[in-house]
């Protein structure tokens, strides 16, 4: 089987705590770009590329389980996971999977169930997802661009969100394919019993204004995990790490570095 892509940077080649970054759907590691500069300070990062999106091939078998396990196959082997969107999910199914492999988790703009029902209120109508995978169906670039729109709605600088995610996600754009398949896993994965049996510390950060992840779902998510705890970034839509990227790694430093206080370079 052909790995996934990724990426790993470690700057001045120094050793320092293993981080991996899981991109959301229809994006790729590009996304993380505005970030890299002041996360590798601090850590040694391994950026994934997802099945069939930036430069990974596409895969037969779509289950979650299973692009979790590709996931592993190229990261560290031992690291603190972040993921966003659907990256959380394949990063919360990693972790279920080899829970000794992963320190820590951060679940970003990210939940354990996207689709909501009758016993699931925090999350978006069923409808508006099923209407939305059938344009993926339809025209994946059209509804790629409307994607982009949706995700950086509620920020304070949508505009330029809007386009930093344009320029960044649609060179190269991801595979028809992988746009159906990772829909498929947004409207069918429920990962709520799974998350009782993730015992090592969870991070739940996600936006005031997310229209995907209601800041109201927050405390509700983090409740499901045994040892979580939750964070809201003020006027941030579903990419807080592009409306807000200081305040993003200021919380995900203090979170990860709680036990050896340290500021990063040049914040206070």
């Amino acid at each position: 089987m052909t790995a996934l892509h990724c990426v790993t940077y470690n700057e001045n080649n120094v050793e320092k705590p293993d981080l991996v970054l899981v991109h959301g759907w229809g994006a790729h590691s590009g996304v993380w770009e505005t970030v890299l500069t002041t996360l590798k300070k601090h850590f040694r990062i391994t950026c994934i590329d997802l099945p069939g999106h930036g430069h990974s091939p596409e895969f037969i078998n779509n289950s979650i389980d299973y692009w979790a396990k590709t996931a592993l196959e190229v990261a560290p082997e031992k690291a603190i996971w972040l993921g966003w969107s659907l990256g959380g999910l394949v990063a919360q199914s990693a972790t279920a999977i080899a829970s000794e492999r992963v320190e820590k988790l951060i679940l970003l703009a990210s939940t354990v169930k996207f689709v909501a029902t009758a016993q699931w209120l925090e999350a978006v109508d069923a409808r508006v997802f099923k209407a939305f995978h059938t344009e993926v169906v339809r025209d994946p670039r059209a509804s790629l661009l409307r994607f982009i729109a949706l995700q950086t709605r509620g920020s304070k600088t949508a505009n330029q969100d809007s386009r930093v995610l344009r320029k960044t996600l649609l060179q190269p754009e991801p595979k028809a394919a992988a746009l159906d398949s990772g829909m498929q896993l947004l409207l069918t994965s429920d990962l709520r019993k799974q998350a009782s049996t993730i015992n090592c510390p969870v991070y739940v950060l996600g936006g005031e204004k997310d229209t995907l992840i209601p800041a109201a779902a927050l405390p509700v998510i983090s409740k499901l995990f045994p040892n979580a705890e939750f964070k809201m970034v003020k006027q941030a839509g579903h990419a807080p790490f592009l409306s807000h990227p200081d305040e993003f790694c200021q919380l995900l430093h203090e979170w990860c570095f709680r036990d050896k206080p340290e500021n990063i370079e040049g914040e206070q």
